[in-house]
């Protein structure tokens, strides 16, 4: 008989103080071991193990980048982040003469990798545009020159829209007031009551092409969008979260939300694929909304029997985290959506 188990078959007139001294207890030691980074580190090594995932993850996302990085081809973050690098360069005013010095001569090996192996056609001609503009725009050092040299042997000519940095003046005008933006932003509530109609596979594409526009740390986009489009898979699926077990025999679409811990080569920027796949979650939200159809964001917090209950479902690496699932359909007109009052500007805003 294990713990919990004892624990259940107490009487009830003993649950209540063993449970406050177990709270005490455990308050104490935390209050311990916060005054400082080894004791924290202490606890979560010999008291608690909420944190044996995330490390592992982290650790074998590295380990993930680190292959990328060795072998010939295309390593998408590396490539993706070191662009957008270079663009931030280029619009810098004033426009040093040289830079990029440190990183180019691995991008270029990198983009000369992915051409030689055959690349997504939009990352290629983003890449080499923007090389382009980078080699015509710096002056010369060894690397650069060397660098210089490799691109010319592979760069690859596109058509004559060209994938470069632009001025503001070029994007299109706004079509929105921003009443109109807060009608949408009004509409978009959590549903969890869906009709019994299927969610077209296209609408899916639509929306995710607008969530695509999302911003993104140094543009790596480090998620994948994993659909089930299915209301026996989805409910299965949606069954690993808590708090869905009223409602998700009734979602005729799910979406998970992953992020890849394979595009970063340190610990340090273990947290963006959460910031990143937030930001494309909530673009993605509003887009289905836009489309006629309703979400509901469910909550995915880090619970090592839940985690690898999904994990196997979605066939995902251990390197990879679920961010959020999001709940997909048709609303029904018959369903309950919660009030949530809302905070208001006052008690969000801190001046410094």
């Amino acid at each position: 008989m294990n713990l919990k188990s004892i624990a259940q078959a107490l009487p009830e007139p003993l649950k209540t103080p063993l449970k406050q001294a177990r709270d005490g207890i455990g308050l104490a030691l935390i209050r311990l071991c916060s005054r400082n980074g080894f004791m924290a580190s202490l606890y979560y090594c010999f008291l608690s193990r909420e944190f044996d995932r995330e490390h592992r993850a982290v650790l074998l996302g590295r380990l993930r980048f680190a292959r990328l990085m060795r072998r010939k081809g295309e390593n998408d973050p590396f490539l993706r982040r070191n662009v957008h690098r270079l663009e931030k360069g280029l619009i810098m005013r004033p426009r040093r003469g040289t830079f990029a010095d440190d990183y180019i001569g691995a991008t270029v090996r990198c983009y000369a990798d992915a051409v030689r192996r055959g690349m997504p056609t939009g990352q290629q001609r983003w890449a080499g545009d923007v090389l382009n503009d980078y080699f015509a725009a710096v002056g010369s050092t060894p690397r650069i020159d060397s660098a210089r040299d490799t691109f010319a042997s592979v760069q690859v000519r596109g058509d004559a829209s060209r994938c470069v940095p632009y001025p503001h003046s070029q994007l299109p005008e706004c079509p929105v007031s921003y009443e109109q933006l807060l009608v949408l932003f009004r509409r978009r509530r959590s549903v969890r009551w869906y009709l019994d109609k299927p969610v077209d596979n296209e609408l899916i594409r639509q929306a995710v092409r607008a969530s695509s526009l999302a911003p993104s740390a140094c543009n790596r986009q480090p998620f994948r969008f994993h659909v089930i489009n299915d209301p026996g898979r989805a409910a299965d699926v949606a069954s690993c979260a808590g708090g869905t077990a009223g409602f998700h025999d009734n979602l005729p679409c799910l979406i998970a939300v992953v992020g890849d811990l394979g595009a970063y080569p340190e610990a340090r920027d273990r947290h963006v694929i959460y910031i990143d796949g937030s930001l494309a979650a909530m673009q993605l939200m509003l887009a289905f909304e836009s489309l006629g159809l309703s979400t509901c964001p469910i909550n995915w917090p880090d619970i090592e029997a839940a985690e690898r209950r999904l994990a196997q479902k979605l066939g995902l690496a251990y390197h990879e985290r679920t961010v959020m699932l999001l709940a997909v359909g048709y609303a029904d007109p018959t369903g309950g959506i919660p009030y949530s009052d809302k905070k208001t500007d006052e008690d969000l805003i801190v001046f410094t």
